[in-house]
């Protein structure tokens, strides 16, 4: 056999030799691959529009509300000889906004006195527009069910529904209704005067002893 063939047979096995090798120790202490991770998809459905409504609203107020739900559902077991629950502790967090819905204005509460340069407009009362939870700020803390306990899967949307109402409860006794009416009669003043009225009085209907009030701090 011809010495340079020889030769390249001796290279080509050491070369494998040393492959192997470095593939056996690089193998041994490469680090051990991890469970797989799960993988979330989402499908796309279709969206449908079922609804559409003109609004002609001006926000005066957004309180932002936090509360702890502590839902709890008693169920008797046993012919009432044993007491069991589902309970769920939710923590909440969401934005009330209040404002003037100005699609109940009529011709009349817009009185003009053009010789002196003055405007009296009378708005509608406040209201709460909307109270959303906000998703990321949203949680549930615990949710326990007793052995005996049948788990109620409607209670965490029980325990929305009940944050949402006492959200804008608590925004109300915070006075958002009293705020809101007080911005918006600054900022439909200040429009106003933009057009040239020197004078401008802005107004809310009903007795002045019916309005939203202010609680006082405890």
């Amino acid at each position: 056999m011809p010495k340079v063939v020889l030769l390249c047979a001796v290279l080509c096995a050491c070369s494998g030799l040393a492959a192997g090798y470095a593939g056996f120790f690089l193998g041994k202490n490469a680090p051990e691959a991890g469970p797989a991770q799960p993988v979330t998809e989402v499908h796309a459905t279709p969206v449908v529009i079922t609804a559409l409504r003109d609004v002609a609203r001006l926000e005066g107020a957004v309180f932002h509300v936090e509360r702890v739900v502590d839902l709890q559902e008693k169920q008797s077991k046993m012919a009432g000889l044993i007491q069991a629950k589902d309970a769920i502790l939710l923590v909440a967090a969401g934005d009330v906004t209040a404002g003037v819905d100005l699609a109940g204005l009529v011709e009349t509460d817009v009185q003009t006195d053009g010789p002196a340069s003055k405007v009296t407009i009378t708005l509608p009362r406040a209201q709460i527009f909307s109270q959303r939870l906000d998703s990321e700020r949203t949680y549930v803390h615990s949710r326990t069910t007793d052995v005996l306990a049948t788990r109620r899967e409607n209670l965490e949307t029980r325990a929305r529904q009940e944050a949402e109402r006492s959200l804008a409860a608590a925004a109300v006794e915070g006075g958002i209704l009293v705020r809101a009416e007080k911005n918006v009669a600054l900022s439909v003043g200040a429009l106003v005067r933009s057009l040239g009225f020197s004078q401008v009085d802005v107004r809310f209907r009903g007795d002045p002893a019916q309005a939203p009030k202010l609680e006082a701090p405890r």
